[in-house]
């Protein structure tokens, strides 16, 4: 350490802190004492302490800095040299001089550094004590602020995220200090105001515009059971040297003093809930579908356990039995769902169907029509559950109330809707009955409409099975493999077809249809055609003059687009005789593996008139393989038919197996998982030698 040079003034000694920062507001003057107690060193900030240049101490006596010596004749220099070389650090409040002869309070810390020559030397730190004490005084007055301020205190960076926080916002979030730590503000809110109180938070830290006492409604993960209403006031924190700019706030909660707040942000929280359930609730025809709508539309936002059940009945597509408040009501659990832990999955899921007794809360709940709400207490399952050991369970479960709606449409009772709630929420509300009730109407009506649709779909679906044949005719060289299936349940039903009929002579007709529509009307249509092709098909006619009889019975019956494939094969000749009414082409199977389409006999379907249909004839060699289908097969959403044709051709050239087989092969490779469209697929193989006889 080195003396400064007579006379020059230097900038900031090695301690001068950066601008900005908290040793800004305290001076701190650094100069250091040799072993005779004389200034070997003088710092800028020891000039503007003790007014003296470096010109003026250097090499002088320490002592000059302190007023006169005591009467024991040690001086404070000297007593500072003494102490810092003995103890090795020493910090003490004595007074010191100026050079104006003033004499101040000043706060001192020694320690004995070693310069570059090995020479001892003994560095001192100076600071007005009036200056050491306001800052003393102010950090007291923060670290106090964020201890004990009962006001919700927070420090966020740039990013919002959290840098300090106190207590008293920790506990308004329900959540402790050290996991906000580093995490953005927006972690720890739910609110329902499309992002206004973040956009107001960028707002302070971008353009340095304070907020005072604006009203915001939220929760936090802390406590979601809780709407909250806080005045909070933000105000940007000046940038210091290198670090970032932030922001500062006091927040506090005013829930009590603002309860209409909080019940209009609960009214359309529960709007908005009704909302969102009333979109997702009934998007498809299917019950078991639409009861797991209505619980995920209600857990956990408003319940944290909710089932659904329905009033059990012999077959779905019956009508529900009438309910009679003195029979024990017997109901089917079709969805479930809970957040809670065990067992309150086991108490929602693991029961399938459910007695109550006459008598029971249910009972009266349905005899009203109207939501209850019930606490789970020992009356409640004493009425209500049967079993023992599921009372025990909902005990156990954590639900301490429960709400119970009907499910009533059209003056059916449908099932029920229960929804539960655990201790660690608020009971349900008078606003909590009006939500469920518009909840389980919703849903009662869409169940009650999946029910309607699969009664109408079950009986379009016997109907049509009633019309489709039962025995195919059969041939010695021909062996025949068909399948019927038709579309999922959520899919009417079509009007697809198919047939194998004896004709006269010994020959056999193999028949392909589909009328375009779906439900009873094309079920009756397909009847019709079947039927009446059947009739004209033993009167001996060509199949071309088959097809114009069958054009014309359709357009008399008002049935507008039919498709029809008619083949006649005669045995004898091993010949086949094809008409085709606007139906998919027949595919050909050679036994080398070989597929070709025959194509080339297409006319319009039936129902349009005003056209004729021509014959086409084949030879049906031994082994060789004819494919009949409906468009259901090979046609699909978005993919054209004709990639559909090959997929089948490319089915049918790999085949390995036998014609039943190959049968299950084709259906299980080319249909979705859950068809969307009837689907037929006839194969007609010939085997063996040619029967003697004469063609027809």
């Amino acid at each position: 350490m080195s003396p400064n040079p007579p006379g020059e003034e230097q900038g900031p000694g090695p301690l001068w802190s950066e601008p900005g920062t908290l040793l800004e507001h305290v001076a701190v003057a650094v100069l250091g004492m040799d072993d005779e107690d004389r200034i070997c060193y003088w710092g800028p900030g020891a000039r503007r302490l003790f007014g003296y240049k470096a010109t003026d101490v250097l090499t002088k006596p320490a002592a000059a800095l302190f007023p006169a010596a005591p009467v024991d004749g040690t001086s404070a220099a000297q007593r500072l040299a003494e102490r810092g070389r003995s103890l090795g650090y020493w910090r003490v409040r004595m007074p010191a001089l100026h050079q104006d002869g003033t004499i101040f309070d000043c706060g001192f810390r020694v320690f004995p550094v070693t310069d570059h020559t090995g020479r001892s030397v003994i560095v001192g730190l100076a600071s007005r004590g009036d200056e050491l004490d306001r800052v003393k005084t102010n950090l007291a007055f923060l670290d106090a602020l964020f201890e004990t301020c009962p006001i919700g205190l927070v420090m966020l960076d740039e990013d919002q995220r959290y840098v300090h926080l106190n207590q008293a916002l920790a506990d308004m979030d329900g959540i402790p200090i050290a996991d906000h730590i580093g995490r953005r503000m927006e972690d720890f809110m739910i609110s329902s105001d499309g992002g206004a109180y973040q956009r107001m938070l960028r707002a302070v830290a971008d353009e340095g515009r304070p907020v005072v006492s604006a009203l915001v409604v939220l929760r936090t993960p802390g406590r979601p059971d809780r709407d909250q209403v806080r005045s909070v006031s933000f105000f940007p924190l000046s940038q210091a040297g290198d670090t970032r700019p932030g922001v500062g706030g006091l927040l506090v909660d005013v829930t009590d003093r603002e309860q209409a707040i909080v019940e209009a942000a609960a009214g359309r929280q529960r709007l908005a809930l009704l909302d969102r359930a009333t979109a997702r609730i009934g998007t498809t025809l299917d019950v078991d579908v639409t009861a797991r709508e209505l619980v995920e539309a209600a857990v956990p936002e408003f319940a944290d356990a909710s089932v659904v059940e329905v009033v059990e009945v012999v077959e779905w597509m019956d009508e529900p039995e009438v309910f009679d408040p003195d029979m024990p009501l017997v109901t089917r659990r079709i969805a479930s769902g809970t957040t809670l832990p065990p067992p309150a999955p086991e108490l929602v899921g693991g029961v399938e169907r459910v007695t109550y007794p006459p008598g029971s809360t249910i009972h009266e709940m349905v005899s009203a029509g109207l939501p209850v709400r019930v606490p789970v207490d020992e009356e409640f399952t004493t009425r209500t559950v049967i079993h023992q050991a599921r009372s025990q369970l909902l005990i156990e479960s954590g639900l301490t109330n429960l709400l119970i709606a009907p499910l009533i449409a059209r003056g059916t009772v449908q099932g029920i809707a229960m929804f539960g709630r655990s201790a660690a929420r608020p009971v349900f509300t008078e606003q909590d009955l009006s939500l469920a009730g518009e909840l389980a109407s919703r849903a009662a009506l869409c169940l009650d409409n999946a029910r309607l649709y699969s009664q109408v779909q079950e009986i379009a679906l016997t109907f049509q099975r009633a019309l489709l044949p039962t025995a195919l005719a059969t041939s010695p060289s021909l062996r025949i493999a068909h399948r019927y299936l038709p579309g999922s349940h959520l899919t009417e039903v079509g009007g697809d077809w198919y047939d194998v009929i004896d004709l006269p002579g010994g020959r056999v007709a193999l028949v392909v249809g589909d009328v375009m529509g779906h439900g009873v009307p094309a079920a009756a249509a397909m009847g019709r055609l079947r039927i009446t092709t059947k009739a004209l098909a033993r009167q001996n006619l060509e199949p071309d003059d088959l097809l114009m009889e069958l054009d014309a019975c359709a357009q008399e019956a008002g049935i507008e687009l039919a498709t029809c494939l008619y083949i006649s094969y005669d045995p004898g000749t091993g010949r086949a005789r094809i008409a085709n009414a606007g139906h998919p082409p027949p595919l050909l199977r050679e036994p080398n593996g070989t597929v070709r389409i025959i194509n080339n006999v297409l006319g319009v379907p039936l129902g349009v008139g005003g056209f004729r249909f021509d014959t086409l004839e084949i030879e049906l060699k031994e082994g060789d393989t004819l494919a009949l289908y409906t468009d259901g097969l090979v046609e699909a959403r978005g993919k054209d038919i004709d990639e559909g044709i090959e997929a089948l051709r490319s089915e049918m050239a790999g085949a390995t197996g036998t014609l039943e087989e190959t049968a299950d092969g084709i259906l299980a490779h080319l249909l979705p998982a859950t068809p969307t469209d009837d689907t037929v697929l006839v194969l007609a193989h010939r085997t063996g030698k040619l029967r003697p006889g004469k063609g027809g």
